[in-house]
């Protein structure tokens, strides 16, 4: 498993590399990787679509309390 600032790093090159396309992106891995039978990836990546959540909400640009 990637370390939390790797999977906050992966999110945001997604974000950059695909923009509003970035979930069909994520789901296209996750498709990819369950079809392989992998499940350490399939976890992976749905960290990393959790952190693009975060990235994308409208809460993201409140400050944190």
């Amino acid at each position: 498993m990637l370390s939390d600032w790797e999977l906050w790093a992966c999110a945001n090159h997604v974000l950059q590399t695909h923009g509003d396309q970035a979930p069909v992106h994520v789901a296209d891995q996750i498709g990819a990787l369950a079809l392989a039978g992998d499940a350490a990836g399939i976890q992976t990546w749905q960290a990393i679509a959790a952190r693009i959540v975060q990235l994308t909400s409208e809460t993201a640009d409140r400050p944190l309390q």
